[in-house]
């Protein structure tokens, strides 16, 4: 089966170790990706990498760093030139670009499918409204990134099948437990410095653990200015580190920094964690997590780490100085995550699940 998969994320090497095990599954893939993807300021360029497994289309994109409205110019014509069995359109259903993709698609009579996050069911004013149900009418069938997003789908009319599976997993292999180096006890905050994330709430937390303790801040946004003002204000310059985001390469090596990972995201009106990926490689690395509440942050750490009320600083606090203080835990969350990423979020495991989708859509009349 030759997949034709249309995706902004894969720009990102970590992310197109999926398409090694799809490809390994007996599928031809061909990616179609920008050259960069645009998130606010920052810039995600295509990252090299083993490309050898599967064909890649660097296409150019429309509107770049416009969630809903970018759109890829070429892709009818790329479709015509691949001939694919399956065209997969990642992205929500209500986007410009899987709207144009499927139809796109549906003129040449070849089956499609897309994938969603949205865990919160949100009706849309037009043009995306029209969109949406056109999606859903032409598409073979779907992929729910959670249980959660699968009823979003079903609440709003879709009747065709939905494979519940993440977008992408974690390449176990990249991935992995590492003995600690001698240091003070870190724990590790990789991830956008916006409110959703709360970026603030760790840093409250993490102030009550005693001296010699640091925290790892690594990511940009527009809280960054805000954090630099709050470590100023607590008087810990030297216990707290700010660094950039690094490349997706550079992140197993920051795993093997620090001693627990926290992901204290925040439930907003239009927003709730939709999965946590930093979860999975942490868990895979062999890092200890704790998370808040929101969304899919309980499902995705099960019994493999800590689970505190979101918006609670003293309650992850609590949860903290627990770890600290207790190296035995600390060893046992580490082997319950390693267990539960390679049995759960592996991207041999997601890929299967993936394949499913592509076989549905394939058969589905």
């Amino acid at each position: 089966m030759r997949v034709l998969i249309v995706s902004k994320a894969l720009v990102l090497r970590t992310y197109r170790s999926k398409l090694h095990e799809l490809a390994g599954l007996g599928l031809e893939i061909v990616a179609v990706i920008p050259e960069e993807w645009r998130e606010g300021t920052t810039r995600l360029r295509l990252e090299p990498g083993d490309d050898t497994a599967y064909s890649l289309v660097v296409s150019p994109l429309r509107w770049n760093g416009h969630f809903h409205l970018h759109w890829y110019p070429e892709l009818p014509r790329v479709i015509q030139r691949v001939a694919p069995d399956v065209v997969h359109v990642d992205e929500e259903p209500y986007n410009l670009a899987t709207f144009l993709g499927v139809g796109a698609a549906t003129r040449r009579r070849i089956p499609s499918l897309f994938f969603t996050w949205q865990n919160i069911q949100r009706s849309y004013p037009p043009p995306f409204s029209w969109t949406e149900a056109a999606v859903y009418r032409r598409v073979r069938t779907a992929i729910a990134g959670s249980e959660e997003a699968a009823g979003v789908l079903r609440a709003k009319g879709f009747r065709k099948p939905v494979v519940v599976t993440p977008q992408f997993g974690v390449d176990t292999a990249v991935f992995f437990p590492a003995p600690r180096a001698a240091g003070p006890f870190t724990v590790g905050f990789f991830n956008r410095l916006i409110p959703a994330k709360a970026p603030l709430l760790a840093l409250e937390a993490f102030s009550s653990l005693p001296a010699g303790s640091c925290l790892r801040v690594v990511g940009d946004g527009p809280l960054r200015g805000a954090l630099e003002q709050a470590i100023l204000h607590r008087g810990l310059q030297e216990r707290v580190r700010i660094d950039r985001r690094v490349a997706s390469d550079q992140v197993p090596h920051l795993m093997h920094e620090i001693d627990v990972l926290v992901l204290p995201s925040l439930t907003t009106p239009r927003w709730k964690e939709q999965f946590g990926r930093v979860l999975i490689e942490a868990m895979a690395s062999g890092v200890p997590v704790v998370g808040s509440d929101s969304g899919e942050i309980p499902t995705v750490i099960g019994d493999a780490g800590l689970v505190v009320p979101e918006g609670d600083p003293a309650a992850l606090a609590g949860e903290l100085r627990r770890l600290h203080d207790d190296p035995s835990l600390r060893q046992e969350l580490a082997g319950r995550g390693r267990q539960r990423a390679v049995s759960c979020y592996d991207n041999r495991v997601i890929a299967c699940r993936t394949l499913e989708a592509y076989e549905l859509a394939a058969l589905a009349t």
